[in-house]
């Protein structure tokens, strides 16, 4: 008797769709896209990706608490908090315990305390089989209590996204749960606090009008459906046949409103980074270094480096002009992958687009946390193109602002990497606001309250390279040049003759030389013969054991400390 009624259990339990852990069988379930039959067990293994067609399962709670927090971690709250029924709204309650009945849960959204390697912090997983995840009052008010005690607790917030968006049952009081969830968040958020959603399919209505889209890193899941108004919604509204693809994680990456798509398998790994590395900090009001394993020994360039300085033969500005140009000179990505540790790029403006002529991101060397963010060129005619050739819009510039104003939330120092021509002049970027992308940069630059180093590789045109140049020292490589515009520019302007460029290059005192007599930079970085492939490491470790030195210079100081030596530097010129 004892064994039939454990089968019945257990049958149950598979019946709502709350397996044990271990207990994945070989019942063949159909991928919805492809349509091949796989093992639940193979589904399982692969984290519920199909192996056939690569296409992502939707995951139940208990599942995803499995694959993303620690064994045993996970602590449920707020499962007290009873339904009502604002509306009246006939037939509701039963569909709710329908609902209870058919997935185990007795909300859409589960919440509570977890680690993740180790790290405690909150965590809300939102299930699509309970009334398509959408969002009513116990909904919202459970990720509203879970974020107000994680703000208590000074711990970090991850919420699994996953909704149809709000619960139409619920009403004008399921709206309100937009509003109530979003003050929570920016509540914890001006504690310091680091808030991420992961957005899974789908990610839709009022739940990505509020909660959902309000991270500061934001993750989503390939191919995961993201959008206020869904496919069905926008077609059936106003006629509008939608193409393939809109919507999509991918699409949100290239329009600005996601820092990255993170495969199931890397997802923890990817958590816990973030975790650990945008950590709050104990003192908000002072600038402090956490260098927590042993920093690199100071470099030492090469004989073979020694001998290419050496043979170096005296350039004109003109001379430094082309050589500044040259594509073999070390591209920001190419400085980042060998100063730092690691690097994770965050993508997007959050507003339009994801400026490829900009990259930023989190990065450590030696245990601590900093901020890289530069311009990227590329070192041939295709990543050129990528990357408009260095040329960023106002969606670039502001993309490096929201990772800067993030470098400033968790205190963090900022390396910024100059090579541009100038700001991208096109009709597009007038239209999007180019000189307030940049006039902001310089606002909001010259008050971040952590130290902020600017590094001139290449060229550096007017106030496209100065929108990432307002720091408290800027260093130039020793070929690197900085105008207020092009020498054929500046030659045609006052000259009517583009051809007296060389000559103009003279004139305008551009050269990392000449910047330095004037003040206007406080180091000149070695090229050892010349900025190239084969310089590039003992550049980049020169850059690295100076950024040591300068990070440690202001340790301990305040953040408005910080800020004045910056606005005094630029108000000295």
């Amino acid at each position: 008797m004892d064994f039939i009624q454990k089968r019945i259990k257990e049958f149950a339990e598979k019946r709502r769709g709350n397996e044990p852990e271990g207990t994945e069988t070989d019942v063949q379930i159909e991928c919805p896209s492809c349509k091949n039959m796989i093992s639940r067990k193979e589904a399982a293994q692969n984290y519920y990706v199909c192996p056939m067609c690569d296409s992502y399962f939707r995951v139940r709670t208990n599942n995803r608490l499995r694959m993303v927090v620690d064994a045993g971690s996970f602590q449920e709250w707020f499962t007290d908090i009873e339904e009502t029924d604002p509306l009246d709204f006939p037939g509701y309650m039963d569909k709710l315990e329908g609902a209870r009945e058919k997935t185990g849960l007795k909300e859409g959204v589960t919440v509570g305390l977890a680690k993740i390697d180790s790290q405690d912090c909150v965590v809300g997983v939102c299930d699509s089989r309970f009334l398509m995840g959408s969002m009513g009052s116990v909904y919202g008010e459970r990720i509203t209590k879970a974020v107000e005690k994680a703000t208590e607790l000074r711990l970090p917030v991850v919420i699994f996204c996953c909704s149809g968006g709000a619960r139409m049952q619920e009403g004008i009081v399921s709206l309100m749960q937009m509003a109530k969830t979003a003050a929570a968040i920016k509540a914890h958020g001006d504690a310091g606090l680091l808030y991420i959603p992961v957005l899974t399919d789908p990610t839709t209505g009022g739940v990505t009008a509020s909660f959902a889209m309000l991270g500061d890193v934001i993750l989503a899941e390939p191919g995961a459906l993201i959008g206020f108004a869904g496919p069905r919604v926008i077609e059936q509204t106003i006629g509008e046949k939608l193409p393939a693809g809109f919507q999509r994680a991918e699409f949100q990456l290239e329009h600005g409103f996601v820092d990255m798509i993170v495969r199931r398998e890397a997802l923890k790994g990817t958590l816990s980074y973030l975790i650990k590395n945008f950590d709050p900090a104990k003192d908000r009001e002072h600038f402090s270094l956490d260098f927590t394993q042993d920093i690199p020994e100071a470099y030492a360039p090469s004989e073979i480096m020694k001998e290419r300085m050496a043979k170096g033969m005296p350039l004109t500005a003109w001379d430094r002009v082309k050589v500044g140009r040259n594509l073999d000179r070390p591209t920001t990505s190419t400085l980042i992958d060998y100063i730092f540790d690691d690097f994770y790029e965050l993508h997007g403006d959050r507003q339009c687009k994801d400026d490829k002529a900009v990259i930023a991101g989190l990065c450590t060397l030696a245990g601590q946390s900093f901020v890289a963010v530069g311009i990227e060129k590329g070192n041939d005619i295709s990543q050129c193109q990528i990357h408009n050739f260095g040329m960023a819009g106002p969606e670039g510039y502001r993309k490096a602002m929201r990772v800067m104003k993030l470098a400033e939330k968790f205190n963090k120092p900022i390396i910024c990497f100059v090579n541009t021509s100038g700001a991208y002049p096109g009709k597009d970027a007038e239209e999007r606001g180019q000189g307030e992308a940049i006039a902001r940069n310089l606002y909001e630059m010259s008050a971040l309250k952590v130290p902020v180093l600017s590094v001139f590789c290449g060229e550096g045109g007017s106030g496209g390279a100065l929108a990432l140049g307002v720091a408290n020292q800027v260093w130039m490589l020793e070929n690197a040049t900085y105008c207020v515009l092009s020498p054929e520019g500046f030659a045609s302007i006052l000259w009517k003759d583009s051809k007296r460029a060389a000559e103009a290059s003279d004139v305008m005192r551009i050269t990392a030389q000449e910047l330095k007599k004037l003040g206007i930079i406080e180091k000149i970085i070695p090229e050892y013969g010349g900025a190239d492939y084969d310089t590039a490491e003992s550049i980049a470790m020169y850059i690295r054991d100076g950024l040591i030195e300068f990070v440690k210079a202001f340790d301990g100081q305040s953040g408005a400390a910080i800020a004045k030596d910056r606005y005094d530097r630029f108000r000295r010129f």
